[in-house]
């Protein structure tokens, strides 16, 4: 049995970490000192260490550096909110085998601990050899800390167990098969086939056979039989994106085949019978297509059982760097690089640039960025001249500028976000580790 240490000074926080992983088999011991942990380290011999970023008489870096001093080769893995996640990638460089953002996902989580022990060896550190940022057991999901984000997902969480058909409206690239992903992941079907179709990209003429399937020599071309995505998802989900593309005789094929539960390749005579959950999703505006009559009315009602709304990136500007860092994990691994970061320059760039092609465009931007930087952080040159424009904060009247000024601007700040220190640390154009070393010097509660 695997022992972990979790480092965590919420005591409900560890509690409940404690709890769920006891339940998958670890022995576990907790503390909420650095001090203590250390001691936990050096007596105990935990195979693992579960660490927040901020303790009362520290950081988790504090405690990997004693670790790293003192040649305990202890993995170890971070735990951050979103407002620190650049510090907790650089404490990757000290060491730590990977980090994980609050609040936390248990599969996420899981998946990360797993895949640290088992890639762990007991050896010495090389000297002077750059630690890689771990990427390959990045998550496939990110939910966000912004408020439109918490109501996305547990809207996501609560239609998901149900089998009702859910029609995911929003923008192109706001991430709309991710959600369709995530739905399937926390349903009952999980465990089945999931298949994506996208409706813009099938020729009216293929349309049938791409939906239901088709048997050899039914039409030119036919040359082998096919599987159709209806039944190839059977007792999964099939997931049809931009459903708003298909032509009116494949919207009536497709409502008989949901209505009955049965299709009928082309060419043959048998019916075969299908269960799937379906998901659609589309960035038109339906009802206006049915208005217009290129929609029908009887088809929106059986896939729209419930509507999921995306939200723009620039709505949920609180998890731009979370999805920034995110997308660098992606972009390491894919081109071989090792950069840890971005600069503040880079970070205010982010955060105030209004992303017109939504998580999309962030990809592909820290995807070039990441293979054009030449040092360790990401800077507004390695992201380009069409950026640097969003250089100037949101709100010029609330950036930290004037020492005089700084405890009206905080606490005005804390004012407009309901005293959320994370919102108020994006208005102030700040990272919340700096917020709360100001509340402190001010002695703001």
């Amino acid at each position: 049995m695997k022992k972990i240490l979790i480092v965590e000074d919420d005591i409900t926080y560890s509690l409940m970490l404690t709890t769920w992983l006891k339940r998958k088999g670890f022995d576990v011991i907790s503390t909420g000192k650095i001090s203590d942990a250390r001691n936990s380290i050096s007596n105990q011999s935990p195979d693992l260490v579960l660490s927040d970023l901020r303790l009362p008489d520290g950081d988790g870096i504090a405690l990997l550096q004693w670790m790293n001093e003192t040649k305990m080769q202890v993995p170890l893995i971070i735990m951050t909110g979103y407002a620190e996640i650049q510090t907790a990638v650089q404490s990757i460089k000290l060491g730590a085998k990977d980090y994980i953002a609050k609040p936390i996902n248990p599969e996420e989580l899981l998946q990360k601990i797993n895949d640290t022990l088992t890639q762990h060896i007991q050896t010495e550190p090389v000297p002077q050899k750059k630690k890689q940022v771990p990427t390959s057991t990045a998550p496939m999901f990110l939910e966000g800390e912004s408020d439109v984000a918490k109501e996305l997902y547990h809207y996501v969480s609560l239609v998901a167990p149900t089998p009702m058909s859910v029609l995911i409206n929003g923008a192109s690239g706001t991430g709309k098969e991710y959600i369709a992903h995530r739905i399937h992941q926390l349903s009952n079907r999980s465990e089945k086939t999931f298949i994506a179709i996208d409706c813009g990209a099938i020729p009216r003429e293929l349309a049938a056979s791409e939906f239901f399937g088709h048997i050899k020599g039914s039409f030119t071309g036919a040359l082998n039989d096919k599987t159709g995505a209806f039944e190839a998802a059977n007792g999964g989900t099939l997931f049809l994106d931009e459903i708003g593309n298909l032509n009116y005789e494949t919207q009536i094929q497709l409502l008989r085949a949901l209505q009955e539960r049965k299709i009928k390749p082309i060419g043959s005579n048998k019916e075969i019978p299908v269960d799937i959950r379906l998901i659609t999703a589309t960035n038109e505006n339906l009802e206006k297509a049915i208005e217009k009559g290129n929609f029908r009315e009887d088809l929106y009602h059986r896939i729209n059982e419930f509507t999921l709304y995306m939200p723009l990136l620039k709505e949920r500007r609180e998890d731009i760097l979370h999805f920034a860092n995110f997308f660098l994990d992606q972009a390491n691994a894919e081109l071989g690089k090792q950069i840890i970061g971005f600069t503040p320059e880079a970070s205010s760039i982010l955060i105030n640039f209004p992303w017109p092609g939504n998580l999309r465009q962030m990809k592909n931007c820290i995807k070039r960025a990441t293979l054009l930087a030449r040092n360790e952080f990401i800077t507004p040159q390695d992201l380009g001249p069409d950026f640097t424009s969003a250089l100037h904060p949101v709100n010029e009247t609330m950036a930290l500028k004037n020492p005089e000024t700084e405890k009206e601007r905080i606490l005005e700040a804390l004012k407009k976000t309901g005293n959320n220190k994370s919102k108020a640390a994006v208005l102030l154009n700040i990272d919340r580790k700096t917020l709360y070393n100001k509340l402190k010097i001010y002695n703001i509660d």
